[in-house]
């Protein structure tokens, strides 16, 4: 009987590591199938171009694994039985049951509300498919002089404002920020920043916490009222709740607790990757919900799982986080490199070079997801009939 390998979700970290998977195991030996509730590849770090009213043409997940022999089921998951090893799924198909021998977890997140009256009922957000094409569809409709508030000052938040204002001049944006816009960013690095949003046009209300949102506008923790058309709802992430509900171990925010190759501390047949592993990176410290995050623990989880099922040791991949690249509209960006501490260094990287950087970064991301094969090694990996278990190596 074939080794049943189920990968759920397909964003950044599930749809390459299924590829990767596809790619180095024998399907002589395996059986691969990925879940995902939508037939494209979203790449998510370009939902707020489309929002924007870009016209942006996703891929297939159905072409993306053609002829590579993965199965692909669309449907959303709906509970996982780790006792049992199945996952229960709906869709168009109707209810059903998928049985796994390993298990890789990849849901990703999606946009957390932190219990802010309002948000669900009348923000907008672009950490999902359909939520950027509904706020795109506002957007579309808003007149000369409507008004955007973003909530948030992170990077989706950033990118989001200075995406808006740059494709909609006739609209007036706003960001409101807990803090400081961009203080975590080296002094030259915010000045950039500052006077990108000068350039652009964005109101910026610091020190400013949202405490309800209405259909006309938000509430501020001092009681103001910022009036806004469209608010859009960037104050952070949460993570899908199957796997604190399934009974997996997970963190207060309910990511899986991982060891260091990405494999769940409570059950050792599932693997996690990307915003659901709750993952220790080299300085210790957790890795941040980010799509190079995503890279780096879907890289070590495969590897992990390809090592133990063909009997070699499991190698180790690195948890380095180098920086953080931020887009101000199409023509201008932010490359800041941190430091082991995650503390920003002194050079950054900013302009149309910068922007140049960001998308090839975003383009190579895509090319290597839709073209899964890329590379495949003319005799792919056989599984061992005693999988090694523990032991690991550092890669050179």
């Amino acid at each position: 009987m074939k080794h049943r390998i189920v990968v759920l979700g397909a964003g950044y970290a599930g749809a390459f590591a299924a590829g990767n998977l596809a790619r180095r195991l024998s399907p002589a030996d395996t059986e691969i199938t990925v879940v995902n509730a939508v037939p494209e590849f979203v790449e998510r770090m370009r939902l707020h171009q489309l929002a924007s009213g870009q016209d942006l043409a996703f891929r297939k997940l159905a072409d993306v694994f053609a002829g590579t022999g993965v199965r692909l089921r669309l449907a959303r998951v709906t509970g996982i039985d780790p006792e049992r090893r199945t996952v229960a799924v709906t869709g168009e198909d109707g209810d059903g049951e998928l049985a796994y021998d390993t298990l890789l977890y990849a849901l990703g997140s999606s946009v957390a509300h932190h219990g802010v009256p309002g948000v669900s009922e009348y923000a907008f957000d672009v950490a999902g498919w359909s939520s950027a094409r509904r706020l795109r569809e506002r957007l579309a409709g808003l007149g000369e002089g409507g008004t955007v508030l973003i909530v948030g000052e992170g990077l989706t938040g950033i990118e989001t404002a200075t995406e808006f204002a740059e494709s909609r001049p006739d609209l007036s944006v706003a960001l409101a920020a807990r803090g400081e816009l961009g203080a975590w960013l080296s002094p030259k690095a915010r000045r950039h920043l500052l006077q990108a949003f000068d350039r652009l046009g964005i109101t910026v209300h610091e020190h400013t916490g949202i405490e309800a949102v209405g259909p006309t506008g938000a509430i501020t923790a001092d009681g103001r009222s910022i009036p806004s058309d469209v608010t859009v709802w960037s104050a952070g992430f949460a993570v899908h709740p199957v796997a604190a509900t399934s009974g997996l171990e997970v963190t207060e925010t309910g990511q899986i607790v991982v060891d260091r190759t990405m494999r769940s501390l409570s059950h050792p047949d599932v693997y996690a990757a990307g915003d659901s592993a709750y993952a220790i990176g080299e300085n210790g410290r957790p890795l941040p919900m980010s799509c190079a995050s995503a890279g780096y623990t879907n890289m070590q989880a495969t590897a992990a799982i390809i090592a133990r099922l063909t009997g070699r040791e499991v190698p180790i991949i690195g948890l380095k986080y180098h920086g953080n690249h931020i887009s101000l509209g199409r023509q201008d960006a932010i490359f800041q490199m941190v430091d082991g501490d995650v503390r920003s260094k002194s050079w950054y990287l900013g302009g149309r070079t910068a922007a140049r950087l960001k998308s090839g970064i975003l383009t190579g991301s895509g090319w290597s997801i839709a073209h899964p094969t890329f590379g495949m090694p003319k005799r792919r990996r056989r599984l061992a009939t005693a999988p090694h278990q523990d032991g690991v190596r550092t890669a050179a």
